[in-house]
């Protein structure tokens, strides 16, 4: 049997082909990789109250994580675990319990690409909190960043720190001192199930159209609710 012969033209294509498959299975084993080394997830410890179980989640965002990890300028959510800020966007939260969130904002003011993010949705009455004051919406201009949990419905915008701000912070973990927005808000989980969270602001400098890098980067500006 006389073997076939291919045009020049036609092994270059599958050439090409066979490399850009390695290529992407290199890429996909390094994602696969980054995942299982990343941050542990947390835990929040559960209390019982009169209005039935809830945890306490208490977040910073930043406009650079530092040394904390290896993406230096990176903005970045990071966790409160006893006392010590870290980095971990993946918690395990208890079913049908509320959850009250403390977000201290470090970062400046992004802006929401979508007006409609501008107010919280899915939130114990309706309301969350800016330094104290409830509010149910913000100008969509001044938004830093955002809380989301589509599978949960919950969405609130984070107000962003002034751009003439005194005494703003460079790095994290950022200290209280330092220039900050105070948000706080509850929501309930439901049943049981592994939930994507993200924020939704264009808030990774130097990538196109600010959607790169961290936005879409588990242990940054996004990660996993997984509710028990």
């Amino acid at each position: 049997m006389r073997r076939a012969i291919y045009p020049a033209r036609v092994r270059t294509k599958v050439a090409i082909l066979a490399t850009g498959v390695a290529v992407a299975g290199v890429l996909i084993g390094l994602y696969v990789t980054l995942l299982a080394t990343g941050p542990a997830p947390y835990t929040p410890p559960a209390a019982q109250a009169a209005e039935g179980r809830s945890v306490n989640l208490t977040l910073q965002t930043v406009a650079a994580v530092g040394k904390l990890a290896p993406n230096e300028n990176w903005v970045s959510y990071l966790v409160r675990e006893h006392g010590t800020w870290h980095r971990s966007t993946v918690w395990t939260l208890p079913a049908n319990t509320l959850v009250h969130v403390t977000i201290y904002n470090f970062d400046g003011k992004s802006g929401l690409r979508n007006p409609f993010l501008g107010q919280a949705r899915g939130l114990v009455g309706g309301r969350f909190a800016i330094n104290g004051k409830p509010t149910a919406v913000i100008d969509p201009d001044d938004a830093s960043h955002t809380f989301a949990i589509p599978g949960l419905g919950v969405i609130v915008p984070v107000m962003g720190v002034a751009d003439d701000a005194p005494h703003q912070c460079d790095d994290a973990p950022c200290p209280m001192e330092t220039a900050h927005e105070t948000i706080t808000f509850t929501f309930r989980t439901g049943k049981a199930g592994h939930y994507r969270w993200q924020c939704f602001v264009p808030c990774a400098a130097g990538f196109v159209y600010g959607f790169g890098g961290p936005m879409q980067t588990v242990g940054y500006m996004d990660g996993y609710v997984d509710v028990v």
